[in-house]
């Protein structure tokens, strides 16, 4: 019977001692300040990245041109190794994603890589006289351009196709 009653005592300073932990771990999570906001993202400056790399690539690449300041340049590289790959990600003025992808690798793969694996639709759009083809996907939206020279425009991210639209119109290349 002595036994019997140390288990009790036992369960029941566990679960004492649960209690009281979760008391301070809500306390704790109560009284500390926590942002669940979005992280604010750094604006990169571009401009050395893309003069390197128009001038090692084999096509025009492309950047845009007259968007608002609200447009936020936020990552950029160019790859010469890996079909001259050059991208340009933004963050729009309401917070999405936006990402200019251009390279001479195979289309079907690059494509499918800068997409995020979304579909070709039948819609095609012209855009500054030139044909996009809209790819709808769970991830990304994108607008596809396959120039003839062979690289392929690929303007894709989180963003409404009106925005994709935007940046796919402000793009120049040299």
């Amino acid at each position: 019977m002595a036994g019997k009653s140390s288990m009790q005592k036992t369960a029941r300073d566990m679960i004492l001692s649960l209690g009281l932990i979760g008391l301070v771990a809500g306390f704790v999570w109560l009284f500390i300040p926590h942002d669940d906001s979005a992280p604010d993202l750094q604006r990169v400056d571009y401009r050395v990245d893309l003069l390197t790399a128009r001038r090692a690539a084999s096509y025009p690449v492309a950047a845009p041109e007259g968007l608002s300041e609200a447009w936020k340049p936020t990552s950029v590289r160019f790859r010469k190794d890996e079909g001259d790959a050059w991208h340009l990600g933004y963050q729009t003025p309401d917070g999405q994603y936006v990402a200019v992808e251009q390279s001479t690798q195979k289309r079907s793969l690059f494509i499918e890589d800068a997409t995020q694996g979304a579909e070709r639709t039948e819609v095609t759009q012209q855009i500054d006289g030139r044909a996009w083809t809209r790819y709808e996907g769970g991830r990304y939206d994108a607008l596809v351009h396959e120039g003839a020279d062979g690289s392929t425009t690929v303007v894709a991210g989180t963003a409404s196709f009106g925005q994709l639209t935007k940046m796919a119109a402000a793009l120049r290349a040299e």
